[in-house]
């Protein structure tokens, strides 16, 4: 009998706003010092303005980088600023990902807009299906909707870099013909 592969997708599954975002980031960076061909998104934290909050990502090649997903909607507004614009301009940083490519892709999350079938969820499906290694993270209310999008197929972490280390070792030392 043989052992299952580890499946070369994977979600950190949380519950509270910005907890996994640290994480990604400081494995992104530690893979990248490690030589490995880390390509994605992390998110930063949350800039306070008058207007409620400005999210932006951070292309983890490029620390300096800045795209602002995140809308003014005025001062009474209580809705989502999410922008989806700023989201398709930061999607071209996965696009890359697919084009070099890399070793691994990072996605700063699988959330409202990837659920509905917009946001990067083109861009994740392309990497999943050139079997490009991805690593997002995933709030509760949308990990019904993860698992119907990776087909029960990805591996639901804990916001633990151990965690982390355990699945990216596992992947890397797993054949690709045979995940």
């Amino acid at each position: 009998m043989g052992t299952t592969p580890t499946p070369r997708i994977a979600a950190i599954v949380h519950d509270h706003s910005g907890e996994p975002d640290g994480l990604l980031a400081a494995f992104a960076a530690r893979q990248l010092a490690a030589g490995v061909r880390v390509r994605g998104l992390v998110h930063l934290p949350h800039e306070p303005t008058a207007n409620g909050k400005r999210m932006a990502l951070m292309d983890v090649t490029d620390p300096g980088s800045r795209y602002p997903i995140s809308q003014a909607l005025g001062p009474a507004s209580c809705g989502c600023n999410l922008d989806p614009g700023g989201i398709a301009d930061a999607s071209v940083v996965l696009r890359r990902a697919l084009q070099e490519p890399a070793e691994l892709a990072i996605a700063n999350r699988f959330g409202t807009l990837e659920s509905e079938g917009g946001g990067m969820a083109d861009e994740l499906l392309a990497l999943m299906m050139a079997d490009i290694p991805v690593l997002t993270a995933v709030k509760l209310p949308y990990l019904q909707a993860w698992r119907e999008f990776t087909g029960g197929l990805a591996a639901e972490l804990p916001a633990d870099a151990d965690a982390l280390e355990r699945w990216w070792n596992a992947c890397r030392s797993t054949p690709v013909a045979a995940a």
